[in-house]
């Protein structure tokens, strides 16, 4: 089982993105501040997003949203991604996520190893925190499955990217589909590797 605190803080905050080295879509971050005492015994095997399977990781899910003492997810979009980077982007959504909590954290503890101060609350960056405390996790769990919920949706009004099996990340597939058909408005501008994506006909 993954640590329950870094800080001695009651209300600590853990907080990861997701979708930050995707080609298309919104970069995603979520926030958790979890209680004293963990009823489920899923907790036990909650992890990095990245580790578990899909399946798991909805049923997980269900048990932070049911159990955590706050949590929220927010949304940057493409538009914004490309404006300033998407670190700063990434940044943006860990703030807004911390920023909608109904509870202000007393610490916040990040995954990686940037990240820009908030409301001069203390915080701690931990490289792999997704896979060493149960807050960051639970932010990971958060972030990964309500963007792949976004990109499902959008799948639909674009089915030959593929979005609901690669979630806009640079797959074969989905690089091969922007070379046939180009790129749409969820695409970022600003990402291009291999592909030169600001020179590809905009949908």
């Amino acid at each position: 089982m993954l640590k329950r605190r870094y800080s001695k803080q009651k209300l600590e905050a853990g907080t990861d993105e997701a979708g930050r080295g995707a080609l298309a879509g919104p970069v995603v971050a979520a926030a958790v501040i979890l209680p004293t005492r963990l009823r489920a015994s899923e907790w036990k095997i909650l992890n990095d997003s990245k580790q578990l399977d899909e399946k798991l990781r909805y049923r997980l899910r269900e048990v932070i949203t049911r159990e955590a003492l706050a949590w929220r997810v927010a949304f940057v979009s493409r538009e914004i991604i490309d404006k300033i980077n998407i670190l700063n982007a990434s940044i943006l959504a860990m703030h807004r996520a911390l920023k909608y909590l109904p509870v202000r954290p007393e610490f916040i503890i990040v995954d990686g190893n940037r990240f820009k101060p908030y409301e001069n609350i203390p915080h701690e960056t931990v490289v792999r925190g997704d896979e060493k405390y149960l807050s960051i996790a639970a932010a990971s769990v958060l972030a990964k499955t309500f963007r792949d919920d976004f990109m499902k949706k959008i799948h639909r009004y674009f089915p030959h990217y593929r979005w609901e099996k690669n979630k806009g990340y640079g797959t074969a597939e989905h690089k091969s589909a922007i070379r046939q058909y180009g790129i749409c408005r969820y695409h970022r501008l600003s990402f291009h590797p291999h592909i030169e994506q600001l020179k590809l006909p905009f949908n």
